[in-house]
């Protein structure tokens, strides 16, 4: 079932362009279980290969489907609040303990929360629900949104581009083999971006803890 899926998301890209990368990118950024890995880095090979798309557009268009995604599950969980969440959440993934977990998680963390999320996976489609229930302000919401959303965009064009490189361009993409392409090229990326979390949560729990000190 998963890679017949895959198959149609890699055809949404190839026939639909922008828009296929838009719908794609905002369900990703939701609940729904598209990964990121099978929707930008394909686009990226058929701008360089096609000429159908650019570059640079494909990164917009995966940033732009990832902000309205986000702000969509931001405003329902704003919207319909904790008790629905806790009610329904569990069809979602989303037991009432791991969403109380995330409350916490974005009363301390706040702003750096909401922007390393964006660059982590699995993480991602979950960081706007808690940032609704809590009431983030939406402007603020969604600058770190669109900022760590166009950073995670632009790594993986860019390492479509650099794998398209090595394709056969009159062969059609095989979906498995490009996940699996990307994940492999990716770990060192995900590597440093996991570093750079542990040093901010660090940072933010040592200095919590001097703020507690009596003074």
């Amino acid at each position: 079932m998963l890679h017949q899926l895959l198959h149609t998301w890699l055809g949404w890209v190839e026939n639909w362009g922008y828009l296929g990368v838009i719908i794609l990118m905002a369900m990703e950024s939701s609940i729904f279980p598209v990964p990121s890995e099978v929707v930008i880095p394909p686009a990226a090979i058929l701008a360089a290969s096609s000429g159908k798309m650019s570059l640079a557009g494909v990164i917009i268009a995966g940033t732009f489907g990832s902000w309205l995604g986000s702000s969509i599950t931001y405003w329902v969980a704003l919207l319909v609040g904790r008790p629905v969440v806790h009610k329904w959440g569990k069809y979602f993934f989303i037991p009432p303990d791991k969403l109380e977990r995330a409350e916490r998680f974005m009363h301390r963390y706040e702003a750096g929360g909401i922007f390393f999320a964006r660059l982590l996976p699995v993480i991602r489609h979950l960081i706007s629900i808690p940032a609704g229930i809590i009431r983030m302000g939406f402007a603020k919401f969604s600058a770190l949104t669109i900022v760590g959303a166009a950073i995670w965009c632009t790594v993986l064009a860019k390492l479509g581009e650099k794998i398209g490189k090595g394709l056969d361009p009159s062969k059609p993409i095989d979906p498995d083999e490009l996940v699996k392409s990307v994940k492999g090229q990716s770990h060192l990326v995900i590597g440093i971006v996991l570093l750079v979390c542990i040093l901010y949560f660090v940072g933010m729990k040592l200095s919590s803890h001097k703020d507690e000190k009596p003074a």
